[in-house]
């Protein structure tokens, strides 16, 4: 599909990509080197960050990868200390690493929970942490007057409550805890943006394959207020927006991209007895106004 921006919109723009490998991560690292970003990646499988490389490099992008693991800080700063070395500079830290599997709280133990909340909710503060010294305002490559941008990849099972989840849940709603805070203090000390992305059911990703089996397509689609599952390209698209001037004034933001899914409920009364219905209602109501017994009707 076509991109909406120009080609040129994030020109010049240094990015680093953690869970930049593979699925959602890999399309926000792709989408941001196709619109003129340089991109650094992170990931803990080095065979994976070498194919995305090459891949990214095949379309004569340009594009490095780094191994490491979020949840250990060394890794974190020695990862954006190496972009900067690479790019000069760091302008956009996706955090996009992730971890998940299905598990009812009975069965989940503690350690799982504790896994699941490093990766996604200490991993992302830890690379925050680590980057804030080369994204404010004044720091290395950057302008005395200019911040960078943080997006923190989210998830939208915590708005409610999901079956068999909630270790990511309550991991998520950290994530979103930690954009909205640093938003307001390092937006105002810093010049920072930090802002998030909660994407729905995604297709052809890791997590769909994990948590969605194709079995489940058909009954996931008809709960679905688009009828569809999202693609990578439509996170991808929410990312080069709040990196480009366009979002420019957004901060504190947790962009959905589900499809409406996550305010739907299932259709309790099919569509064609809802009138029928209504008119039952109706004529009750007025024949108890006019007085008439129930039995009557």
């Amino acid at each position: 599909m076509e991109s909406p921006f120009r080609a040129d919109v994030l020109r010049g723009k240094a990015a680093l990509v953690t869970g930049g490998g593979s699925g959602i991560g890999f399309e926000i690292a792709t989408q941001l080197a196709r619109h003129g970003v340089q991109v650094a990646i992170m990931g803990r499988r080095r065979e994976v960050l070498d194919k995305a490389v090459a891949a990214l490099r095949s379309e004569g992008l340009n594009a490095v990868g780094f191994n490491g693991d979020v949840r250990k800080q060394e890794d974190a700063a020695r990862l954006v200390a190496a972009t900067v070395e690479h790019f000069g500079k760091l302008d956009i830290l996706v955090n996009g690493a992730a971890g998940n599997f299905l598990a009812s709280p009975e069965d989940l133990k503690p350690k799982g929970f504790l896994t699941v909340l490093d990766i996604d909710t200490v991993g992302t503060y830890t690379m925050c942490h680590e980057a804030l010294k080369y994204l404010k305002k004044g720091g290395p490559g950057r302008s005395p007057s200019s911040g960078g941008l943080i997006i923190n990849i989210s998830a939208t099972l915590q708005y409610t409550a999901s079956w068999y989840q909630i270790h990511l849940s309550a991991a998520k709603a950290g994530v979103d805890s930690i954009t909205r805070s640093l938003a307001l203090e390092w937006g105002t000390d810093y010049d920072i943006r930090v802002n998030g992305i909660a994407p729905g059911p995604i297709k052809d990703t890791p997590g769909m394959r994990k948590l969605a089996p194709e079995e489940m397509g058909k009954v996931k689609r008809q709960m679905m207020p688009l009828s569809k599952f999202g693609e990578k390209w439509d996170v991808a698209m929410a990312a080069l927006y709040l990196a480009s001037d366009a979002g420019k004034h957004i901060n504190g933001a947790t962009i959905i991209v589900d499809g409406g899914l996550w305010l739907s409920h299932p259709r309790y009364i099919p569509k064609e007895e809802v009138k029928a219905l209504s008119e039952v209602a109706e004529k009750k109501v007025r024949a108890s106004a006019a007085g008439v017994p129930s039995s009557k009707l």
